[in-house]
This record gives structure tokens, sequence and C-alpha cells, in this order.
């Protein structure tokens, strides 16, 4: 695979740079369309392994648990087993994960508890390629555009929506086929990315190359301004990724549209709008950018909470997608800029915490959710209304009408965060303008 690596003296050239971000590129798309495509087929997949819609949630889950691992331990090894490695396990990691999901109903018997357990460890498996990437990247761009931070990496998680929409149109295309083949289509990307590490060069980190040492990186993890952005990375993720499928599902009652379609036009917005960081950056500063997408992504899940009709509802969702897009590119943007010695383990620390969010704020949101149902239910139980719904139609009517009066109070829960968000946000703002604006820290 990738050779380890290039002396901290070599110089990248241009043409180098340009072929180390497609392969970026490339690797993000492939993650993007795991997801993408893992949403079209779920139904199928539910079928195939004889597991209802909770049990294969909970498998899927394992791949949010590998990302936190694999992301969090790979990211400081970058500068140990080196880039190219990783990103080798990586792509190994994705073709192994998918030969195991759309083999193993060939092995097991369905509804089983072998099945449950196999889906699970084959999405662990897959998401243990995609934390990589994601360890591998952001240190990766970051010191290849060390004066463009924010904006490069703004531009790089633009292909994490677009991989979404090239799985998601993929997976429409080609719906006639069986699920394991519309699945087994992101190993295209996979081995593209594969067969460009071969023989390909990598700088070490910037961190590396300023001579900063290991205890000095560990050290960066404990000054309080990281802490604080460390806690935040907690609440804009909570913002962005937890309420995302409540959205989806949302729009797709309100304005009827399929699942994927609202999927595709989500990250179409963000596919776009992620381009135009950079100066959204360099006018408002990155955390002036923080500052407002937290306000409109508070405002817009607000909005979604009394939205009442198919344009109100697409509106509100279009202002909630605008505000998320540059939330977690720009986190880790800042946390690069602001905090250069802490390299590849700080990032990888910001990306370990997005992802651990949702383990909160999605528990959080299903919690209020059922609360609320319960108070519009009145004196009929949660658990008997769910029960009777089948056989019952009056309490079925109760209890779609009760949900429906629900599900917006999760949306305002969620959106408090953005509160706690402007307010910091704020605060750091007006502090780097007191002392001259923003300033990027810089390794010499």
């Amino acid at each position: 695979m990738g050779k380890e690596a290039l002396r901290s003296r070599d110089t990248v050239s241009d043409t180098h740079r340009d072929r180390l971000f497609l392969l970026s590129v490339i690797a993000l798309t492939t993650a993007g369309m795991t997801f993408g495509l893992r949403g079209y087929v779920m139904a199928d997949m539910a079928k195939a392994f004889g597991l209802d819609s909770a049990k294969v949630g909970w498998a899927v889950g394992g791949e949010f648990l590998a990302f936190a691992i694999s992301v969090f331990i790979g990211s400081p090894l970058c500068d140990y087993l080196g880039m190219g490695r990783l990103l080798g396990l990586s792509c190994a990691s994705f073709i192994v994960g998918l030969g195991m999901i759309v083999s193993a109903p060939h092995f097991i018997t369905p509804g089983t508890g072998t099945a449950l357990a196999l889906l699970y460890a084959s999405w662990f498996v897959a998401g243990l390629g995609r934390g990589l990437v994601e360890a591998v990247i952001n240190p990766l761009v970051a010191t290849l555009y060390p004066d463009e931070k924010t904006h490069k990496l703004n531009v790089l998680h633009a292909w994490w929506p677009g991989g979404i929409i090239i799985g998601g149109v993929t997976a429409y295309l080609l719906r006639s086929l069986p699920w394991e083949a519309r699945l087994a289509t992101f190993a295209i990307p996979a081995l593209i990315f594969g067969y460009m590490l071969i023989g390909e060069k990598f700088p070490p980190t910037e961190r590396v190359q300023a001579g900063v040492s290991a205890g000095e990186m560990i050290r960066e993890a404990f000054k309080p301004l990281f802490i604080v952005w460390f806690l935040m990375m907690f609440l804009t993720a909570g913002m962005e990724l937890a309420p995302g499928q409540w959205v989806e599902a949302m729009l797709t009652r309100m304005v009827h549209f399929h699942g994927i379609w609202i999927l595709i036009y989500g990250s179409a917005l963000m596919f776009v709008f992620r381009h135009f960081a950079g100066p959204l950056a360099h006018k408002f500063s990155p955390v002036g950018l923080m500052w407002l997408s937290s306000l409109l992504a508070g405002l817009g899940l607000l909005a979604i909470s009394f939205a009442n009709s198919p344009v109100t509802a697409l509106v509100a969702a279009t202002i909630w997608y605008v505000g998320v897009c540059y939330m977690w590119p720009t986190m880790l943007g800042v946390t690069s800029e602001r905090f250069p010695r802490g390299g590849a383990l700080l990032i990888g620390l910001m990306g370990c915490a997005g992802n651990l969010s949702i383990q909160f704020v999605l528990p959080l949101m299903g919690s209020v959710y059922d609360s609320y149902t319960q108070k519009y239910l009145g004196a009929i139980k949660l658990s008997d209304a769910v029960s009777q719904s089948a056989t019952n139609p009056a309490i079925a009517k109760a209890l779609d009408a009760a949900r429906l009066q629900a599900a917006p109070w999760a949306f305002r829960y969620v959106a408090s965060f953005g509160i706690v968000l402007i307010v910091v946000f704020g605060i750091i703002w007006l502090m780097d303008k007191a002392k001259g604006g923003y300033k990027q820290v810089k390794l010499t």
C-alpha cells in the first residue's frame, strides 16, 4: 500500500497534493455511499436475516460504535503506522464487511441470534472502515493545506453528502436488482481508492513536521479552550446528526416525497453549501460561522416543530439543512487551526465526540417523544396502546394523533442546544474580536 512516508523536508508538489486530496474524496464518498445505500435496502436486509426493524436498527448501530472506536484509536496512529496503511485497512474493512453482509443470509438460519450477531459484526467491520477514513483524511487535508484548513475540510466533507446522493440514486436506479447487488456497488469506490494507494507516498502530519512531541500533543488536549470546543462538538453533532432521520420521516409524511428523495434533497443542499465555507469563514471567521450555523440550525428545528403544511415543512427543513451543513467540518477545521500541536489526536477526539453524541441524543429524542405521546394519550397507557393498535381502530387513531402532537417536542428539546451554542460561540467570537480577530496558530 502507501509508502510511509515522505521525509519532513520533502515538499509536496501541487500534482501530488491534488492526487492525495482526490484519494481522500473517493474514500469519504465510499463512506457516504454505504449510508445512502443502507437506508434503501434496510427492509430487504431485514427480511433476508429474518429480523424485525428494531433488531436491524440495533445491528446497524454497530457501525457507529466501530466508527467511534476506530477514529479514536486510528487518529494518533497516523503518525506511527502511517496514513497509507490505515487507509489500506479501511479499504479492506469495507470489502470484508460488505462480503459478510451479502453472504451471511446463505449460511445462517434467519431470525436466530446467530443472524443478529452476524449482521451486527458485519456492520461493525464496515464501521471500522468508515472510522479509519475519518481518522486519516482530516489530518491529511489539514497537512496538505495548512493555510486554508477550514475551507478545504468543508470541501472534502461535501463528499459525505455527495456519497449519500450517489448511493441513493444508484439504489433507486438499480431497484430491480437484488438488494445484495445494490449494496455491493459501494465496493467500486472502495476498490478505486484502494488501487490509488499502491505506491502512494504520504507526508508526515503537520505536528510531526514541526517536531512537536507526543507529550506536547497530549497536553494540548487539556487546554481549557479545547475542552470547551470538545464539549460543543457533542451539541453541534447532536443538532446535526440525531434529528436527521426524524426530519426525513416528518417531510415524508407532510410533503409526500419518497424517503430517499428527502435524503437526497438534504444531501444536495449540504454538498453545494459546503463549497462556500471558505468565503463565509473569511467574512465571519470560522467561529462566527459556527455562531451563524447554530442560530440557523436552532431556528430550523424550532420551525420544523411548528410546521403545519408541506410548504412550511420544506422551508423549515431547508433552514435546518443549511444551518447544520458547516458544523462538522468547521469544528474540525478550527480544532486544527487553533490547536495544531494536538495534531491528529485532537481531530480524532472531535470526531469521536461527534459520533458518540448520537448515542445520547437519539435516546433523548425518543424519551421525549414517548413522554409526550403518553401525555396526549391521556388515561391509556402507551404500551397498551401500541399492543392494541393493530386490532383496535379507535386506539390506533388515538395513538397516531398523540404521536403527531408529540413529535414537535422532540425537535424543540434538541433546538434548545442552539441556545448554549449561540452563547458559547458568541463569547469566543467576541473574545477573538477583542484580541484583533480570529487568528490561526502556526507551527514553525
